[in-house]
This record gives C-alpha cells, structure tokens and sequence, in this order.
C-alpha cells in the first residue's frame, strides 16, 4: 500500500479548511438573519374607530330620517330633519322685533318733527306775548294805588299774573330748546341695546332653525338608526350613531422593557387576520403612564406585566373598510434597541 504524497495530503487539508470555512459563514448567515428577526418588535392590539352619537340640538317632532343603518354617508350630508314650522315662526317674530327696535332707533336719532319745532317756537311767542301784557297791567295797577285808585288787592293779583308769564316764557324756551337739541344721547343708547338684543334674538332663531336639519359631520357610516319619523325628541337625543371612515386607530400597548425602542411618529406596519394586507401606520401617542396589561390583549408576557397604551395612526391611503372596530391586530416594527426616549403626544 502506498502512502499519500506530502503535495496530496496538503491538498486534502486545504479542501477541508475552505468547507469548513463556508460552513461557519452559512452558519453566522443564518445567526444573524435569525437576531435580525428576533430584533423586530411585535406589539398586539385592536382597531379602535370613532363613533359619533348624532343628535339634534333643537326639540321637535322628527319630520324625515333619510339614511340607513349600513349606509354610507358624505360630510355634509342631511341626515334627518325636524318640523321646522315652529322655528320659521319664531324667526319671523324675531324679524318683526328687530324692525320696531330700527324704527324707534331711526326716531330717536331724527328728533322732532319740523311742525313740533313750530309749534314750540308759537308757544313762545304766545308766552312771551302773555308776559308783556301781564307787565303792563302791573304797571297801570301800581300807578293807580298810589292815587287810591287801585286796591292793593288788585296790584297783588297783577303781580302775581306778571310772574306766572314770565315763568311760562322761560318753560316755552326750554320746550323750543328741547325740540331743537333732539332726544337725549342716553335713550338714543337705550334704543341702540334695544335693536342689538333684538338682532342678537333674530340670530339665535335663525341658529335655531339650522339646528332643525342634522348634518353628518364627516364621512362613514350609519351604525344605528335610534328614531324614526313622527318622534317627539329632545335637544341632545341620539338619532343616529356614526362610525367615522378616518382617521383609524389602533390601540395597543408596549411592555415596559421596550419602551426605549419606540418614539412617537415610528413607523410600524398593522396585519389582521382576515386579510393578508399590510397596512402602514405611525405611532401618534405613547401614554405616559403605566398600567396592567387589559385581559383583551393577547402577549406572551406575563398578565402582571406592566404596560403602556400606544395610539397608532394608520395612513389614510392605507386604510379602508376591511379594519374594522375592534378587530385584534398585530404591529410589528423594526427598530433597533437603543436609549429610551420621551412619551408623548405627536
């Protein structure tokens, strides 16, 4: 038997070298694919949509319901309807107020009326006219007691008239004085109050009126129909319930271990389970304070385990009617560990 050349068992050695060689790359290979994977961290949660509770804001008896539970619905949309009869009266009673308190206003800040000064200005004259005789007769009266002529009676009375006209001249200057000047500047501001409460009230009857018609206030759909035509209902009285198309939520939560590896506006991707549709989202909220994980997520931590809530926004070109309220989701996102950072609202 021949033994092996010093060249071959080299060879032989050499070969041996680079398979293992390999093998120990494949193997790290696979290692750090496998770390990679266990570095991406997996968050549980469920879909949480808004709803609005629609209602009117005005009392009435329900004239129309125009929707559906199942419906779809655009902002803007006339959901529902009142009788609006008692409201167009009461707008116009409003109207009617807000002319007579104009009216009295445009009075006021006239003044009199031409005649009125007039007639002012004559019952002057008169009085004036009055004074001067009762003047004369004073006089004469006087003149006459001294040469026994005249009582002293008789010139009391004269005197007497005489101040009586020379006081009618000074009111009949005030009266032409008032006429004149107008009305006083504070009952023209008491009319302008006036006309300003009545306008106020025309405002709050047409508002009301408004409120006779229930509008959607943003685009969904209709999830519950409370009341139907002919219903009396109250200000504040559901009629119908709105889920919201967007923004979608999701509401999940972290353990306290991995709080340092996420930060308000992370990106994340959302799968369910009905459907194989990644969708996109950010982080938009991380509660600042921590709680016992909720029995309605699932993890494989500890149920005493504290966490802390999360609220991740999907984006809107992602999002559509397959996310639906409360479906459990899974997030997942790739972030490295690293230094925590603080909590808060994006």
């Amino acid at each position: 038997m021949t033994t092996p050349s010093l060249p071959a068992k080299r060879t032989r050695w050499v070969v041996i070298a680079i398979i293992i060689l390999a093998l120990g790359g494949a193997l790290a290979f696979w290692l750090s694919r496998d770390r990679g994977k266990e570095d991406a961290l997996r968050l549980y949660g469920n879909v949480d949509i808004r709803e609005v509770q629609l209602a009117f804001r005005q009392p009435g008896r329900v004239m129309q319901m125009a929707f559906d539970e199942g419906d779809a619905v655009r902002a803007g949309a006339c959901l529902a309807a009142l009788d609006a009869q008692p409201y167009r009266d009461a707008l116009a009673a409003a109207q009617a107020q807000v002319q007579v308190a104009q009216a009295e206003l445009a009075k006021l800040r006239r003044g009199l009326r031409p005649q009125e000064i007039t007639q002012a200005r004559e019952a002057l004259r008169k009085a004036q006219a009055l004074a001067t005789e009762t003047e004369r007769n004073f006089q004469r009266q006087s003149g006459l007691l001294a040469s026994g002529a005249s009582s002293q009676r008789t010139v009391d009375a004269a005197r007497t008239a005489r101040d009586q006209a020379a006081a009618g001249v000074e009111a009949a200057k005030a009266g032409l004085s008032q006429a004149s000047e107008g009305f006083r500047k504070e009952d023209i501001a008491a009319a302008e109050a006036r006309l300003a409460a009545a306008q106020a009230a025309a405002a709050q009857a047409t508002t009301a009126l408004a409120d006779t018609e229930l509008v959607a206030p943003s685009d969904g759909t209709i999830i519950a129909r409370v009341r139907e035509p002919g219903s009396m209902v109250a200000s504040q009285s559901t009629v119908y319930s709105l889920s919201l198309d967007k923004p979608v939520y999701v509401r999940a939560y972290v353990g306290e271990p991995d709080l340092g590896r996420i930060a308000p506006g992370t990106v994340v991707h959302v799968k369910s389970d009905s459907s194989n549709k990644v969708y996109r989202g950010q982080i938009g909220f991380i509660s600042p304070r921590a709680e016992f994980t909720p029995k309605t997520v699932e993890t494989t931590d500890l149920r005493t385990d504290l966490v802390y809530r999360l609220r991740i926004v999907i984006d809107e070109a992602d999002s559509d009617a397959a996310l639906r309220q409360g479906m459990p989701v899974t997030i997942t996102l790739d972030a490295p560990p690293g230094p925590a950072v603080p909590t808060g609202k994006r």
